[in-house]
């Protein structure tokens, strides 16, 4: 704790209020809500933490605080301040694109379509569907049933639609206003669950292909029918009011809070809403915070009532949404919010047990793989591939993995810089070299394991510097491809053999990933390189064109043909003087012509 803070934490008022962490940059990475200004913040630098906490307190250089007058005042700056800084410790929703509608517009010929914004231009809207897949999937049902206009002919030709009974949008058709304003109540029902007048229709057309011995528009019908029975299946009923409302149900465990949303619309249960993120405060705030956020963003349509669960205050609630605010006592309606509890539960403990297989998995990879090798487990492992295209440019790259997962952060880069042409041997020779006389001189860690991706010759040199040169024991092994690049053989020991390793196990896809990610970041790095230097020699010799110049055109322009289509004006605002800009464009010009 830097003495700023400290002296900042002796002058916190015992108020309701907001406060704002910020980093080093003094950019706002968290802001928080307080009934006490004074006991929250100064929690943050007392005691002990789990670890997402002490991540973000470690960042903290300064904060803020804003006074409010109540604790509902203090809850609503804060979705305010959350919604303008978008700190990066802050809940943030999965997803900011808007829920789907079903649409009917308003035309002579009205069509259904998905949309995502409701506009006030006389069409009939139907949703909103959580989940575009449940919007299309009842559209298409839609579309078969009812005969809305699919086509883009002119009214007087009919299309293929017509013919099949499914679009009515045709002078031929001799519809009316009227006619189109029935089927969109038809619509409206249907999709409200008074779908038995249609059943019934499409049954007596069924029927009546049937006697007809049409068998197969007969098969269409009843195919129909079953689409409706799937429909009324997914769309559960949970109430027989037939009222819009949204249920909210949380559950917390080790930090993280998971919230599930139940959108029910026209007493069915549509679709549901699951977002898990960490939390700082207590539960109930956070909570209350999700739901703000939730609202604020003109996605989520306010329903007649919202549900949440008991231990919420209902009156900040309110001061949120504008809808009736129910905190059911009993009988269905607290089953509902109960039910969103429970999955808001079963979907937090499958976050941890998936955590967990994954992590028994790994560990168990690593620890399995070092008794294969006789080693300890290798928890750090560092892996290294060259690149070059016939000695050009060439480069190495070092991927490290810890636990089993990569840690990115200790990727390094290395551009050869004491061989000539194609010698992998010679290039791995000086990229290990180098790397570990700075492990050594530097004291950073060892790694338990170390990979080379190549054959008996690499892994070798790599011995012989760890050995004879910087006196290490650090053991290294080798990883050979087969004749489709795809990862073959594990060599180790002394002398140097294959390793048994079954080509389904865990231990062979850890393998299999660190070569696969250690040849990415090499051939990604020489790409690179081979990029730069290309760009640079066509520039070459040029009087007055040194690094800087050059490193300017290359960040501007990015490559050759965008240069020469450039002018002498456009490179000087560059900073490049007009002889040279002129000697540059007539380079280009010559070698292009020859």
């Amino acid at each position: 704790m830097n003495q700023l803070i400290k002296h900042k934490l002796e002058l916190l008022p015992d108020s309701p209020g907001c406060y704002l962490h910020k980093d080093k940059n003094g950019t706002i990475i968290y802001v928080g809500k307080a009934k006490n200004l004074k006991n929250r913040v100064r929690s943050y630098f007392r005691g002990s933490h789990d670890t997402k906490t002490e991540l973000l307190v470690s960042e903290i250089e300064d904060f803020e605080f804003i006074v409010t007058e109540s604790n509902i005042e203090a809850l609503l700056l804060e979705i305010n301040l959350i919604q303008e800084n978008m700190p990066k410790y802050n809940i943030k929703l999965k997803d900011d694109s808007s829920y789907p509608f079903i649409k009917i517009t308003k035309e002579l010929y009205p069509r259904l379509l998905i949309t995502r914004q409701v506009k006030k231009d006389g069409a009939a809207y139907f949703g909103p569907y959580p989940e575009s897949g449940a919007a299309n999937d009842i559209k298409k049902l839609l579309d078969r049933i009812f005969p809305f206009k699919k086509c883009t002919n002119p009214a007087n030709k009919v299309c293929f639609y017509y013919h099949l009974g499914q679009c009515n949008a045709h002078t031929i058709c001799h519809t009316t206003q009227d006619y189109w304003a029935g089927l969109t109540m038809d619509v409206k029902q249907f999709l409200n669950g008074q779908d038995d007048k249609i059943v019934n229709q499409l049954r007596d057309k069924m029927q009546e292909m049937s006697d007809s011995m049409e068998f197969e528009r007969a098969a269409e019908y009843r195919d129909l029918i079953s689409a409706v029975a799937t429909l009324r299946t997914k769309q559960r009923v949970m109430s027989q009011d037939m009222q819009d409302r949204d249920i909210f149900g949380y559950y917390v465990d080790k930090g993280w809070m998971c919230v599930q949303v139940f959108f029910v619309r026209q007493g069915k249960l549509i679709q549901r809403d699951v977002n898990l993120f960490p939390y700082y405060n207590e539960a109930e705030e956070d909570f209350l915070t999700y739901l703000g956020q939730f609202y604020r963003d003109s996605k989520h349509l306010m329903p007649a009532e919202v549900f949440i669960p008991s231990d919420i205050d209902q009156a900040s609630v309110e001061a949120l949404v504008d809808s009736k605010v129910v905190k059911p006592q009993r009988g269905e309606k607290k089953q509902l919010v109960a039910l969103a509890t429970k999955n808001a539960r079963v979907s937090l403990e499958q976050k941890f047990d998936l955590l967990e297989k994954d992590l028994h998995k790994t560990q168990g990879a690593i620890e399995n793989l070092g008794q294969l090798m006789g080693i300890p487990t290798p928890v750090r492992i560092e892996a290294f591939d060259n690149s070059n295209i016939m000695g050009t440019s060439p480069v190495s790259a070092m991927v490290v993995f810890e636990n089993g997962k990569p840690s990115k952060k200790d990727y390094r880069k290395y551009k050869i810089q004491t061989v000539e042409g194609p010698d992998d041997y010679a290039s791995m020779r000086e990229v290990i070299r180098r790397r570990y006389s700075r492990v050594k001189r530097d004291g950073l860690v060892t790694p338990d394991l170390i990979i080379i991706d190549g054959g008996q010759g690499q892994v070798n040199i790599a011995k012989d510097v760890l050995k004879n040169e910087l006196n290490m024991v650090i053991p290294v092994a080798g990883l050979q491809k087969n004749d489709k690049h795809q990862t073959h053989e594990l060599l180790f020991g002394d002398p140097l053999e294959v390793i048994d390793l079954p080509r389904n196990s865990q231990e062979f896809f850890l393998l299999h990933r660190i070569q696969d990610e250690v040849h990415r970041f090499a051939i990604t790095f020489h790409r690179q390189v081979r990029s730069k230097n290309s760009f640079s020699s066509q520039l070459d010799g040029i009087a007055g064109l040194g690094p800087k110049r050059k490193q300017a055109l290359l960040k501007h322009y990015k490559s050759i043909p965008a240069i020469q289509k450039a002018t002498v004006e456009d490179m000087q605002a560059l900073g490049i003087p007009e002889k040279v800009a002129q000697a540059v464009l007539d380079k280009l010009i010559e070698e292009s012509k020859g």
